[in-house]
């Protein structure tokens, strides 16, 4: 008999299926009953909802013996109007075949309350539970929301190199590339590691950012996005930081600061839009077990707009707040760059909405970010979230050639492998912008979880890169 998929035997009107023959097979969540019947909950991944098996222990005694919490089953039998609260349907076995067995003494995700901490332990299995499940459903329909966006708008999906020779963010955080042996590298006269015999031919690793390669797609086909992985190899173990994690960066051709900003907030609110439209049962679920103003924070994203605020009147706010008496752990003064603790009070007790920061000190941003006429700053923006704090970065592009060539100079960023880039400025410039959405950010937003790591199936962090 064919499978059924649970989420189809639960849909909203699972009348017009009652009285017929299904096949359904996933993992056991409980087992209860008594010497006349049995209960089986059992979940097949789809849904975060479990339908429950009713089995005759005369009938299936040698099954029911093997059948436990964790194991691997297939049931045919008759889909009847349940008798019990909290189903509308359930399945009268008529055949059980169990799949796999789980050891109940070992078995490590048995019926009561695990710690994240553990379950971080048993990554191999910590998908199974009811939590994960709803996370990783969450982060598909996220991916979907996201080419959907782009794709009717009339971007390009564009794939960027993992591998590379350039630093983005300029900060030397890199995974290096090699084939060199480790052990005993090839070495130039002066000790120097000889690059030129590895398999590029010079010094390569894994990319922190598509976005340089993301403007030489924006200015031939004039809107693009990359979504893909990313690396940093930052010694961080804070809820906020992964080695490995995806992005998503569009760049632009002709547009300003406040088609960028516009085109952020659209974006966000599209995609918590689509959560909220196409994943209420997973979020109930999460706003009922992990946090649960997670509901309330969800609508009211979509339900308000955006608060523009320039880096100075920000930084006027702050001080202004520390006056009267507000603590902040690290200090507020023009031109440093903002804690975490300060993007979350203008968001969360300041204006209690999303805030996008624009015009930042050009000292505390990329080489690449276009120069206000003040000297001062730059027309960079950060979009601020409650209880994230920053989950967008963009800005607009330089795209003045002597201008960029003297900040390069001014910050001493060798740009011998980077002619490529700089040729965009030289050939054709244009107006543009861009920006980046470290997605796993967006999905501790959409989910409610507390830590980064719980919202990626297997989190790459220090000392930590099992399954």
């Amino acid at each position: 008999m064919k499978r059924t998929e649970i989420r189809q035997l639960l849909k909203e009107n699972p009348a017009a299926l009652l009285n017929r023959e299904v096949c359904v097979k996933g993992w056991v969540r409980t087992k209860r009953g008594n010497k006349n019947v049995a209960f089986i909950a059992l979940n097949d991944g789809s849904v975060i909802h479990n339908i429950q098996i009713v089995a005759d222990p005369a009938k299936f005694d040698d099954e029911l013996r093997r059948i436990t919490t964790g194991a691997c089953i297939c049931v045919e039998g008759t889909l009847v109007e349940s008798q019990g609260s909290g189903q509308a349907v359930e399945v009268q076995a008529g055949r059980i075949i169990v799949y796999g067995e789980a050891d109940p003494d070992s078995y490590p995700l048995q019926k009561k309350g695990h710690s994240m901490e553990f379950l971080r332990e048993i990554g191999h299995l910590r998908l199974r539970t009811n939590t994960f499940g709803a996370v990783m459903r969450l982060r598909h329909q996220m991916s979907y929301a996201i080419h959907t966006f782009f794709h009717d708008r009339g971007f390009f999906y564009f794939h960027t190199p993992l591998i590379t020779a350039s630093d983005c963010e300029g900060a030397g955080e890199m995974f290096h590339v090699s084939t060199l042996d480790p052990e005993n590298p090839p070495r130039k006269e002066n000790g120097l590691i000889d690059w030129d015999q590895d398999f590029f031919g010079k010094f390569t690793a894994l990319t922190v950012s598509g976005q340089l390669e993301g403007e030489l797609g924006a200015t031939s086909l004039g809107k693009i996005y990359t979504f893909g992985p990313t690396f940093r190899a930052e010694n961080s173990n804070t809820p906020r930081h992964l080695a490995e994690f995806w992005m998503i960066e569009p760049e632009m051709a002709f547009y300003d600061l406040d088609d960028l900003t516009a085109l952020e907030e659209e974006f966000i609110k599209h995609c918590v839009r689509w959560a909220l439209d196409h994943c209420m049962d997973d979020l109930e679920f999460l706003n009922k077990m992990i946090d649960p103003g997670l509901l309330d924070r969800l609508r009211s994203v979509i339900d308000t707009d955006f608060v523009r605020l320039p880096y100075t009147e920000g930084i006027r706010i702050l001080e202004e707040a520390v006056a009267n008496g507000r603590k902040f752990e690290f200090p507020v003064s023009w031109g440093v760059d903002l804690a975490s603790e300060h993007e979350r009070y203008l968001v969360e007790e300041h204006f209690r909405k999303p805030v996008i920061m624009i015009d930042y000190p050009k000292e505390i941003k990329a080489f690449y970010m276009k120069q206000n006429d003040d000297g001062r700053t730059v027309q960079g923006t950060d979009v601020l979230f409650p209880q994230i704090g920053e989950i967008i970065g963009g800005s607009v592009r330089e795209e003045n050639y002597d201008k960029l060539m003297t900040r390069i100079n001014e910050l001493g960023i060798p740009m011998k492998d980077m002619w490529w880039y700089l040729d965009t400025r030289r050939y054709g410039t244009c107006p543009h912008a861009g920006f980046g959405l470290g997605f796993e950010r967006l999905m501790l937003f959409v989910t409610g979880m507390a830590n980064i790591r719980d919202v990626i199936p297997f989190p790459r962090t220090p000392k930590t890169a099992e399954f």
